[in-house]
């Protein structure tokens, strides 16, 4: 199948933590849903849902949480990712308040992903770990393909171009 041929990727994933690495993943996604006209490319974020009952009773007591995580969301969304996208994409936005990696899987299954597209590290020393573990849980138990982006494949990228010859003085 060429990379132009509809039908192996028809509904894309893009898991986004709004980490620079994520940012660097969403490049990959974009490419593959222009590459395949009349696929849908899907972007979630997964609002970690507290652990600790005090903060779960206290985050749903709070009036209108769910619509001021939303307009966040949406804002992020619009400033990092929107633009990029061409009107030709099916440009789909979602979140989900709960275990991320469940959550990812969770919204995978039901609407029927082909490709799940992640970057490797996330935001902070934690963020890096929580997210790689994350995106090793979702590696191992999605039942579609994975692909996960490492944020040091960016440098090597740049290092790459630097090297070339169209470079040279």
């Amino acid at each position: 199948m060429s990379p132009n041929t509809p039908g192996l990727f028809e509904r894309i994933l893009f898991c986004t933590d709004f980490s620079e690495n994520a940012d660097f993943a969403f490049d990959y996604a974009l490419d593959a849903a222009c590459r395949r006209p009349g696929c849908v490319l899907h972007v979630l974020h997964v609002i970690p849902e507290p652990d600790a009952q005090f903060w779960k009773t206290y985050l749903y007591e709070v009036e209108g949480i769910d619509a001021k995580a939303r307009r966040d969301i949406d804002e992020k969304i619009d400033r990092t990712y929107r633009p990029r996208v061409p009107p030709e994409v099916d440009f789909r936005v979602a979140f989900r308040i709960g275990r991320d990696y469940m959550k990812i899987l969770e919204f995978a299954r039901e609407q029927n992903v082909d490709l799940i597209i992640m970057g490797r590290q996330g935001h902070s020393a934690l963020g890096s770990m929580l997210f790689g573990k994350v995106t090793e849980k979702v590696a191992r138990k999605a039942t579609c393909a994975v692909l996960i982006i490492p944020f040091d494949f960016e440098k090597r990228l740049q290092d790459n171009a630097e090297r070339s010859p169209q470079h040279a003085p």
